[in-house]
């Protein structure tokens, strides 16, 4: 038996995790900061910092006493050093520094979005269904990255297309801010989608030259220009004012024609994800797709994918497909079997790139 403690700290989810022999989660431990960011309508960096520094050790504790482990059962700790927000970053990686060199531990360095995919090797992940031999394709769709990526094997990717510029994840972010949602814009634009007609508006899909390529900022536009139509007097979008003024900025459109368009937004943007990703299963013949990262959650997206493929399908549960340290945990029992460690100058990169 082999435990991995897994530390995530990238954005705004301090989280702690033990994962046994790389596929059971022992412990799951996360302490969210989405109130503490909602009033300033996307998450404050200083103050994401500042409050894992506050929760971090709580949450550790909390992780090792959930797993019944003590520090002398553990193989190894891994930690995300990235990508992500740097003051994010250090507080969770110098914690897992000082845990490592205090207990005389491996410490593993994990790519935050490597993690996301990993989550696929989890025993709840589509119950079932066993893992599809590799080459595998990963739809990773969050908060600051979209990307369909090749895996040939644990740790080697081949990034086929991404977006050329919001992710899914700022896409919805932005558009619920237009349409006067609450953040997360995600899960507020799916709430609001259940009570819309999604045929009503027909938002546009980019077309971009890059073949497994995506364009979001086309469709967040076509959303302005709908919203400005009914509500003139918002002279200045939402998602371009700065922190609590955009909060507070919001249009002044009947219920029925905000759910419309959140719905045809929804619509838009998942259409566009299932294109590309049916297009690139057809062009590698992978045997099997995983979907990773929080937008991941999105129920729309998860009923076309399932519907829309011809190979498997491996999806983490809704509640692991958001930021958390079990993947964190699994990616770092793939380093421990290899001997793959990381030194003491283990750094922040807060452009980290998956395969790097």
């Amino acid at each position: 038996m082999t435990l991995i403690l897994g530390i995530e700290t990238s954005c705004d989810e301090t989280a702690a995790a033990v994962i046994e022999d790389g596929h059971k989660i022992r412990s799951n431990v996360v302490a969210s900061q989405i109130e503490l960011h909602r009033q300033y309508g996307g998450v404050f960096p200083e103050m994401a910092s500042r409050q894992h520094v506050i929760a971090l050790t709580p949450v550790i504790e909390q992780a090792m006493k959930e797993a019944g482990a003590r520090w002398e059962d553990l193989a190894a700790i891994a930690v995300t050093h990235g990508p992500g927000l740097a003051g994010s970053l250090l507080v969770g990686v110098n914690m897992a520094k000082g845990l490592a060199y205090g207990r005389g531990l491996p410490l593993i360095g994990v790519n935050h979005i490597e993690a996301h995919v990993a989550t696929n090797w989890l025993d709840v992940a589509t119950p079932g269904a066993s893992i599809p031999p590799f080459p595998l394709l990963a739809l990773i769709v969050s908060g600051g990255h979209t990307e369909l990526v090749l895996m040939h094997d644990y740790g080697r990717y081949e990034r086929l297309g991404s977006t050329i510029d919001d992710a899914a994840g700022e896409a919805f972010d932005k558009v619920a801010r237009l349409l006067g949602l609450d953040y997360p814009g995600g899960p507020a634009i799916q709430r609001a989608a259940e009570g819309g007609d999604a045929n009503r508006f027909e938002f546009p899909r980019a077309r971009v030259e890059g073949r497994y390529d995506l364009s979001f900022s086309g469709l967040k536009t076509a959303v302005l220009r709908q919203v400005q139509k009914y509500d003139p007097s918002l002279e200045r979008p939402a998602d371009r004012l700065p922190g609590a003024e955009a909060a507070q900025a919001k249009p002044k459109l009947p219920p029925q024609l905000v759910a419309d368009m959140a719905a045809g937004f929804q619509k838009a943007l998942v259409g566009a994800l299932i294109e590309k990703t049916c297009l690139a299963v057809q062009d590698f013949a992978v045997n099997g797709v995983l979907l990773a990262g929080g937008v991941g959650a999105n129920r729309a997206l998860r009923e076309a994918l399932a519907a829309s493929l011809k190979v498997p399908l491996r999806m983490p549960p809704v509640r692991l497909a958001t930021d958390n340290a079990t993947g964190v945990g699994v990616v770092g029992y793939w380093r421990w079997q290899r001997g793959q460690f990381s030194g003491w100058d283990l750094d922040v990169l807060p452009r980290l790139k998956l395969g790097e």
